[in-house]
């Protein structure tokens, strides 16, 4: 039997070719950014059991993994220091050391990769004795106010070494107004900040965090992450954060929170950015591991979706698995 259909969706899916002319969502090189964990030392690197093929990496490594990935077309990176538990504190001048292994990272990268456009965290977890991303005080507050003066001299640091793109992950109220009011000031117009603006608090860093070597000595941190239950927050931060001169504009987590990125899309014409998160990563690994899930056609699959929801770049650890995928 013929049926008589004027509409036959499957012919535009009959061959390769008619499916690439026809996708709607792409997906390149470009549009990723890669995680990158940065240790002390010379000629290291340590795997990271929580991320597996991730791996900690000696300022000489990391150059020679950005090397590789900008060759590929990969052309911006987030750095992220694993600070020696002796630098932290619980008023973390580390976060600010001009000489410190972020500032040394930074340099290194733009030094050798000009083009690169290299992004780092403005928060203070790295590097506190708590493990919060604010200052506490003794009942064990997190205090806004006193947290941003912190990171406007981490910002003016990274500055300082040449970042491309501070991105403040703290979720204090105001900062990013505090931030680009000071970079300004002191010069550093070109110096884009890209907002963490819907950091949810998600279960799912735990991998990241086992990355860092860093842990909460108390709490949570849901007095300034947001409540994985809201979304007309998640926008209104966004729009705060842009009013108050963010570049770009983050969502984190982003599989677990397409529809924030979706509904986010029409009201703002700043890039997006999503965290495909390291629960999101290693979730899929253990799968791949036990032989249930192919990994590499996960991850491309999941990062379409992310791009489908409207995220123009993508935060991931999966970057060097796809990229002969999408090259």
């Amino acid at each position: 039997m013929i049926l008589d259909l004027p509409v036959r969706l499957r012919r535009n899916r009959k061959s390769d070719a008619i499916r690439k002319m026809v996708q709607e969502t792409h997906l390149l090189p470009s549009h990723l950014v890669a995680p990158l964990f940065v240790i002390e030392g010379e000629k290291k690197r340590e795997a990271i059991a929580s991320l597996p093929g991730i791996d900690r990496l000696s300022i000489d490594e990391m150059l020679l993994v950005a090397h590789d990935l900008y060759e590929k077309g990969v052309r911006s990176v987030a750095l992220f220091p694993v600070v020696d538990s002796s630098l932290r504190s619980s008023y973390p001048e580390e976060a600010w050391n001009e000489r410190g292994l972020l500032a040394r990272a930074i340099r290194s990268l733009k030094k050798e990769i000009p083009e690169l456009c290299v992004m780092a965290d403005v928060a203070l977890d790295p590097f506190t004795s708590h493990g919060h991303d604010g200052l506490v005080n003794e009942t064990g507050k997190i205090l806004n106010d006193a947290t941003i003066d912190c990171l406007v001299k981490m910002a003016l640091m990274q500055a300082e070494a040449g970042i491309d793109f501070v991105a403040p992950s703290d979720m204090m109220d105001g900062r990013v107004a505090a931030l680009r009011k000071e970079l300004d000031q002191k010069g550093f117009h070109n110096v884009g900040i890209l907002a963490y603006s819907a950091k949810y608090a998600s279960s799912l860093y735990a991998p990241f965090r086992n990355a860092l070597q860093t842990k909460l000595s108390f709490g949570d941190k849901r007095t300034y992450q947001m409540d994985p239950a809201n979304c007309r927050e998640a926008l209104l931060e966004a729009e705060l954060d842009e009013k108050e001169g963010a570049d770009i504009l983050m969502v984190k987590p982003a599989l677990f929170y397409l529809d924030v990125i979706a509904k986010l899309r029409p009201l703002t014409n700043r890039p997006i950015a999503a965290y495909h998160v390291s629960g999101e990563y290693a979730m899929v690994m253990a799968a791949h591991e036990k032989g249930w899930l192919n990994a590499d056609l996960v991850f491309l699959e999941a990062l379409l979706s992310i791009r489908r929801a409207g995220a123009d770049l993508i935060f991931t650890y999966a970057t060097s698995r796809i990229l002969s995928f999408i090259s």
